[in-house]
């Protein structure tokens, strides 16, 4: 059968617009192949006109892997959604209303702005993540992505010699705590274990090396606390230059689907008086690196 997806790339090295596959419709084998061959390659795809009720988009997500709840572990009360798969990625209350300045969906808003990729803090990490736009504001709210893949190919080698073999702690709050958002109990703090992985790591489908950095790190091992916090911050620095990035501005009924393996990404400032509503479904990942899967096999060989 001939391939019906096309794809115009959207920088040099990251993005591309997808078009020619209904993805509010039930996807033969042959389309879920074509998009993971895609998202190999671009590491974030752009499916424009294409607005998914909430059935569709878990339908969809469902393609790619099991489904993650990220944060949904540590939030407590009403959610808006009929799936908890569903993260809502917005300034609306459960009730419909926009949120106050105050308000810890605000807070979820700036936290966004730092540059991460989506569940680095867990055991099992992220994979795909599919965020669908209903409501975007008059302006701003664009979400940036960054080439973790190329990022790395541009090191200097003395760099890369440097961090091969290290290893990064990946904390759920850390990135809140960042910001003086520490209102969390004992139990929300201890929900999620922090979770270790390489620096660098080799993508077991496209074979490419990639950093594995975020604002989610809070400590890298074998280093004191305050070397190895800098020099997550120079490679979050290095990989966020403007040549490696991607920005989307969104459009009502775009999905954007990305590679959190490969890419980190951030929202931009808009004004939080102004209803924003995405929706978001993410896929855990199924077959770790190589370099992970040997640190796991290290930690179950010394307990």
């Amino acid at each position: 059968m001939n391939s019906k997806l096309e794809l115009t790339p959207l920088t040099a090295s990251i993005g591309a617009l997808a078009h020619g596959i209904d993805i509010s419709s039930e996807l033969r084998l042959d389309e879920v192949k074509e998009i993971e061959s895609a998202m190999d390659r671009f590491a974030v795809l752009v499916f424009r006109d294409q607005l998914l009720d909430q059935d569709q988009q878990i339908r969809f997500a469902k393609n790619f892997g099991p489904l993650d709840t990220g944060l949904r572990k540590l939030r407590r009360g009403t959610h808006r959604f009929a799936y908890n798969e569903l993260a809502d990625i917005s300034n609306v209350t459960a009730e419909g209303e926009v949120a106050e300045r105050s308000h810890s969906r605000i807070v979820s808003n700036v936290a966004n702005q730092l540059w991460h990729s989506d569940s680095s803090f867990q055991q099992v990490r992220a994979k795909y993540s599919m965020l669908s736009a209903h409501v975007v504001p008059q302006f701003g709210g664009d979400t940036e992505f960054a080439d973790l893949r190329a990022a790395y190919d541009e090191l200097p080698d003395w760099r890369k010699t440097k961090i091969d073999n290290l290893v990064g702690v990946h904390s759920s709050l850390h990135s809140r705590f960042l910001l003086g958002d520490t209102g969390y109990d004992e139990a929300q703090k201890t929900a999620i274990a922090p979770a270790r992985w390489p620096l660098v790591q080799t993508d077991p489908r496209s074979g490419r090396r990639c950093l594995y950095v975020g604002h989610h790190i809070c400590e890298i091992e074998g280093m004191t606390l305050p070397e190895g916090r800098m020099l997550a911050m120079d490679l979050i620095e290095h990989a966020t230059q403007r040549q490696f990035v991607y920005q989307h501005k969104w459009r009502v009924g775009d999905l954007v689907m990305w590679d959190n393996t490969a890419t980190l990404h951030r929202g931009k400032w808009y004004d939080f008086a102004e209803r924003r509503e995405l929706r978001r479904a993410t896929t855990e990942e199924v077959v770790r690196s190589s370099e992970a899967a040997r640190l796991q096999q290290e930690l179950e060989l010394a307990q």
